[in-house]
């Protein structure tokens, strides 16, 4: 989950790629039935890794969808159910319920929330108590790609006590990486810095 244009889709797709790689069977469920065209992008993003996506028809309830694509996997022996959200805003209070719902139905074992590195401190700071409310497990940093360095959301997962599970590092589906925290920190000091070993 998380608030628009943080890449989400995409990151479901490669989390997809990530566990095909790894002997995982998987199932994507297009619950973001609320923005204009969003069936139609996981759609093209599953079928560009292989993976069937369960969808239903544009404004349907999103929850109906995820509990769909959990029951053909369980019938089918598929490992893992990975839901695409609509991204919400923490004013929408009708989309944050619905949040909610797809959380009861669903009683998923891992909530993510996907944060572009280059978001602003204010979008941050909107999106906290927001997401504290409906509550997650880890983090997903996106578009790290980018220039930019990302340490307000280290200071985030830290306030949140939240581990950074993946970073996001380009746009092809393999380019979904596990958290590394010596990886980070070569993104956060200047291209000069050089730590010395004690004496």
């Amino acid at each position: 989950m998380g608030i628009n244009g943080t890449g989400k889709t995409t990151t479901i797709a490669k989390m997809a790629r990530f566990l095909i790689d790894r002997n995982r069977r998987v199932v994507i469920a297009a619950s973001d039935t609320f923005r204009a065209g969003a069936i139609d992008q996981i759609s093209y993003q599953g079928e560009k890794v292989g993976v069937k996506v369960i969808k239903h028809q544009p404004g349907s309830d999103p929850s109906a969808v995820a509990y769909d694509a959990i029951e053909h996997a369980k019938s089918r022996g598929i490992d893992f159910v990975l839901i695409d959200t609509a991204g919400r805003m923490q004013n929408n209070v009708n989309l944050r319920e619905e949040m909610k719902k797809i959380k009861r139905v669903t009683k998923p074992d891992l909530t993510i929330l996907v944060i572009d590195s280059m978001a602003a401190n204010d979008v941050m700071e909107q999106s906290r108590t927001f997401f504290k409310e409906i509550g997650f497990d880890g983090l997903i940093i996106t578009k790290l790609d980018t220039d930019a360095r990302g340490g307000s959301i280290l200071t985030m997962a830290t306030e949140l006590k939240k581990p950074i599970m993946f970073i996001g590092i380009g746009q092809d589906p393999n380019d979904l990486i596990e958290f590394s925290p010596e990886w980070i920190i070569r993104k956060l000091l200047p291209e000069n810095f050089l730590i010395l070993p004690e004496p």
